[in-house]
């Protein structure tokens, strides 16, 4: 009788497998199994980092949806992970929007990374609801390769988010939302959201929170790039060195359509 048992238990077994995957591929592109990635329907460019690729849905940053950066302070590495991604669209003629950045961006940094200026656009918003218009009109204009905005201190409301979500899929580039540290804890409709840990040695610790797939249990440590160039010129040819060209700025007011196109 053991012995009964145990086969028919295998034939059932055998015979559930055929079953099983028959309902996987039934299953619609939005849906997926919570122990797999849910790599169908997503749009995805590859961070350039092999094994962050491997733990992202796609296989890569999603385009059309909201990617949550969050960190404790700025300045730690995160636009440095992106270098892969804004050096690939920028030699593409694509442009990237940076809205919001805490800090300057630093021209001649980026262009030794490989990026071309000419394709950034920097958005300078000064108050938090100038912020939120200028992320919604870039976001409806889908006139970008990327965005990436850097959201205000204070937390953000849900419906905030809903929105830009919404906005995001037509867009159709990758949207980076970074966010201050306390933004972990709230919900969001971002399909994917990262925490950033700054790490010794040139090494960013990414946590992934959300993701379309199993939880994450252990971070990515990730080598950040270094400059495409590390010479530097000698004494006498510093004078005569090219500047990079400088990127574009430009200033957005919710109050003042006029002086915040962003087309």
């Amino acid at each position: 009788m053991p012995s009964r048992s145990k086969a028919s238990r295998s034939a059932c077994c055998a015979a559930a497998r055929p079953c099983e995957a028959t309902m996987s591929s039934a299953l619609p592109a939005a849906v997926w199994r919570a122990s797999q990635l849910g790599h169908a329907g997503i749009d995805a460019v590859s961070s350039g980092f092999p094994a962050l690729d491997a733990e992202l849905p796609g296989a890569g940053w999603p385009a059309g949806m909201l990617t949550e950066l969050i960190s404790r302070e700025s300045g730690i590495g995160e636009l440095r992970l992106l270098v892969p991604l804004l050096r690939q669209l920028t030699r593409e003629r694509r442009f990237v929007v940076l809205l919001a950045p805490p800090l300057q961006p630093y021209a001649p940094a980026l262009a030794s990374h490989g990026i071309q200026l000419d394709y950034l656009l920097v958005v300078q918003a000064p108050s938090a609801a100038d912020r939120l218009w200028a992320v919604e009109q870039t976001l409806e204009s889908a006139a970008f390769g990327a965005l990436l905005a850097w959201l205000p201190q204070e937390r953000t409301r849900p419906e905030h988010l809903r929105r830009m979500q919404s906005a995001a899929q037509p867009a159709g580039g990758p949207v980076f939302l970074f966010r201050p540290l306390a933004a972990q804890f709230d919900a969001s409709p971002a399909p994917l959201r990262l925490l950033l840990l700054p790490r010794p040695e040139q090494r960013l610790s990414v946590q992934i929170l959300k993701r379309r797939g199993p939880v994450m249990a252990d971070p990515i440590l990730v080598d950040l790039p270094q400059p495409v160039s590390t010479i530097r010129p000698r004494a006498s040819t510093l004078a005569t060195a090219p500047e990079p060209h400088p990127m574009r700025t430009i200033h957005a007011r919710h109050d003042a359509p006029h002086e915040g196109t962003l087309n």
